[in-house]
């Protein structure tokens, strides 16, 4: 039965949401590529705080893990001092700046169901929910940074 199960509950779930997630992409965007009105440049800033977030979050988790003398701590600075994930919360921006520029270019509203499915996905799903439960048993100190710092959307921190 592994294939079959694998088969669904997997690669099929994974297509189907892949599918759904890039609906902006798929007929947004092609109504009317080339178009530059206010939402294209709203949707590019949105896309590239998003880029900014996720790119430099793992970059900055990358350069902290690399260090073997903070095994076991929480990475608290950085963009990691504003938001606990700030990855996740630019893919967040990503998707929600790619459906901005569809609708600058003609889409339909109805996409914005793509960056709602990953926006839960990313908050109560497989992104933060998922991985805080883990970090709370691995990391002794995550409890005190969770009181700090906003899970989502960066701020500034508690004292």
């Amino acid at each position: 039965t592994f294939p079959l199960v694998s088969l669904f509950t997997v690669f099929l779930l994974q297509g189907v949401l892949m599918w759904i997630i890039s609906l902006p992409l798929q007929i947004g965007i092609p109504q009317n590529p080339g178009v530059v009105n206010a939402f294209t440049f709203a949707g590019s800033a949105v896309w590239l705080i998003g880029f900014f977030f996720e790119s430099v979050g793992d970059w900055q988790m990358a350069r902290f893990k690399s260090n073997p003398d903070n095994k076991g701590q929480v990475l608290n600075t950085g963009l990691w001092r504003y938001t606990r994930h700030p990855n996740y919360f630019g893919d967040f921006c990503v998707w929600w700046g790619f459906w901005i520029i569809s609708i600058s270019a003609g889409g339909p509203y109805w996409t914005i169901l793509s960056p709602i499915v990953m926006s839960i996905f990313l908050m109560y799903v497989s992104g933060v929910t998922l991985l805080e439960k883990d970090l709370k048993e691995s990391k002794p100190k995550y409890e005190e940074y969770i009181q700090r710092t906003n899970a989502f959307f960066p701020g500034l921190p508690q004292t």
